[in-house]
């Protein structure tokens, strides 16, 4: 397949795939935000994944490809709460610096990117139709 020039479907479909790694990262940074840990290096961090184009040049076509997934962000914000159960030795805990406000803004961002390809998808799939039907 390495040989084959790209289609429109699996440009849609790879970039379908790689936003989906984005929402579930998005998803996981949510879900962590406030969690307190009792030491800065057990503290959860951010996590964003990191886009790679790749270029077909027998279509001339371009996608995407997730290659890695990073921590990213603020270092976790140390508080004094010597009652929490979490807490070290110094009454410290260390609350996971997730800005929530800036997931949100990204998980809306990628399901309107997954929606624009599912609809590349939706009028390749009706061109072509209509195109098998001029045969006709």
């Amino acid at each position: 397949m390495a040989d084959q020039p790209f289609t429109i479907f699996q440009v849609a479909g790879r970039a379908m795939s790689a936003q989906l790694v984005r929402l579930n990262t998005t998803a996981s940074n949510l879900a962590n935000a406030g969690v307190v840990s009792s030491s800065a290096d057990a503290a959860y961090k951010t996590m964003k994944p990191v886009f790679r184009t790749q270029f077909d040049k027998a279509s001339g076509l371009s996608t995407v490809n997730v290659e890695r997934i990073v921590e990213a962000g603020n270092a976790p914000t140390r508080r004094y709460d010597p009652s929490n159960p979490m807490a070290d030795k110094d009454g410290n805990v260390f609350e996971a610096a997730v800005d929530e406000t800036r997931e949100l803004v990204d998980m809306m961002e990628t399901a309107r990117n997954y929606q624009n390809n599912v609809e590349v998808m939706q009028t390749a799939k009706s061109l072509i139709i209509d195109t098998l039907k001029l045969g006709r």
